[in-house]
């Protein structure tokens, strides 16, 4: 539910739900799919994720390969050469062969204030990944390339991280996002360029294997409040139910059990709703006494050992990609429409917000960052909720006011329990989807820009 203190401070009748959802209605729903919301007049969020043959061939790469096939990606052909990595968990320096590759440079729709990478791949023993980012600013100076995660989904290699301190005085990285220094200034990030770099250990054929990479890009304008929307969609979808609460004291090392692990609580809530799930190998490692040890393995598989927690954004994103045939990226959603298209096309969405007790009815506690997900609409338009922060799995689902939960999920600005201003997510969600879509599906996410 909270977050560490080093976290960012700015920070159907007409359609069949997927894989164990129930149907949706709308009154304005047809058989063709599920109608988009109004476009906002000027756009706040911007998508770009290169994941086509294409894509991976446009970059410049060194030492990479292109791979075509059902599910086209990028991984080592012939090293562009060795380095050696101090991992500063561990304190051990290791050496790894390694390949580059940039992407082409991306003008996103909307000069940005922040920028979320997202990256998807598959890390056998032996090797791992790092994503950067580098941009032009509204007055044609650069950043310098900025890691924005150093990632691999086991622990044996290396021990995954995000890199603080990372700033050029007018802009800098605060856990898992680029965020400029001051927005109010008017200063703006243009354009970026994303750079993976691939490793793997020397002399070996070994190889990450990256399917998907990308960012989303944003301006959204400080707000403490946001107009109530009228609903549009009714349903449930049929989600598993989880509560972080039940993992109190359990794995101090990956940041303690309960309410740190509402990310990936809910992360491991959608990869199951999808028909994924850790094999009984992969949890052999978990206590045996242990509820629901699949809750476990997601914590350990997020947890970010710079952040000490497992909330970082892109690496639940990432876990959740290692499944079969599975995509995930970080993005925001611009309005509660967006939100609920994708529950009508039968995708849950995992969302952040931060609330005051007093601010939520029926939540019962406040936070300053936490991660529920959303699975469907009352015939009223409220939102229907798997949140983690419950006493047991049977109390996860929940339902809050709309106009409530609309606010504490979109707002950038808010008030703490202190009275200060703090910041708010702005629409902030993970969105996690097979490589196969429906119809349906694939229109709603195509319409976000991350299909």
């Amino acid at each position: 539910m909270t977050t560490p203190a080093s976290r960012r401070s700015v920070l159907t009748a007409a359609l069949a739900a997927a894989a164990g959802g129930s149907a949706l209605t709308s009154a304005a729903a047809a058989a063709a799919g599920v109608p988009m919301p109004a476009a906002d007049p000027r756009p706040l969020v911007d998508n770009r994720f290169w994941n086509s043959y294409t894509d991976w061939r446009s970059g410049e790469g060194a030492g990479t390969r292109a791979v075509a096939g059902s599910r086209p990606g990028l991984v080592i052909g012939a090293p562009a050469g060795r380095t050696r990595y101090t991992d500063p968990h561990t304190g051990r320096t290791t050496a790894w062969d390694y390949a580059r590759w940039t992407s082409p440079v991306h003008r996103p729709r909307v000069a940005a204030t922040e920028v979320i990478a997202s990256w998807n791949a598959r890390t056998p023993a032996g090797t791992w990944l790092q994503t950067e980012l580098s941009g032009t600013y509204s007055d044609g100076s650069t950043t310098p390339w900025f890691v924005m995660g150093r990632w691999a989904d086991g622990d044996g290699d290396i021990l995954r991280t995000s890199v603080d301190g990372q700033t050029d005085g007018r802009g800098g990285i605060w856990t898992d996002t680029f965020s400029l220094s001051d927005p109010a200034s008017g200063l703006r990030l243009v354009s970026y360029r994303l750079r993976l770099t691939l490793y793997r250990r020397p002399g070996t054929a070994l190889t990450p294997t990256v399917w998907r990479v990308g960012a989303m890009a944003s301006d959204v304008p400080d707000r403490f409040t946001v107009p109530a929307s009228a609903p549009r969609v009714a349903g449930e979808l049929v989600v598993p139910r989880y509560s972080q609460n039940t993992h109190i004291g359990q794995y101090p090392e990956y940041d303690n059990g309960g309410e740190a692990w509402c990310s990936p609580t809910s992360s491991q809530m959608v990869v199951e709703y999808w028909g994924r799930r850790p094999t009984a190998g992969e949890l052999a490692w978990v206590d045996p006494d242990f509820a629901d040890p699949q809750v476990c393995h997601a914590a350990r598989h997020t947890y970010d050992h710079q952040y000490e927690g497992c909330g970082n954004w892109p690496f639940n994103a990432a876990y959740a990609a290692t499944y079969r045939e599975m995509n995930a990226v970080v993005t925001r959603l611009e309005s509660l429409g967006s939100l609920e298209t994708l529950i009508g096309a039968g995708i849950p969405v995992i969302t952040s917000q931060s609330f005051l007790k007093e601010e939520l009815t029926g939540a019962g506690y406040g936070t300053s960052g936490h991660l529920m997900t959303v699975i469907g609409f009352t015939a009223g338009g409220d939102v229907i909720a798997n949140d983690p922060a419950s006493p047991s799995n049977e109390a996860v689902r929940r339902v809050y006011r709309r106009a409530e939960w609309e606010t504490i999920w979109l707002r950038t600005k808010r008030y703490n329990a202190s009275g200060k201003v703090a910041s708010g997510t702005g629409g902030v969600c993970y969105l996690f989807w097979p490589e196969r879509p429906t119809a349906a599906q694939r229109k709603a996410l195509a319409a976000l820009g991350v299909a």
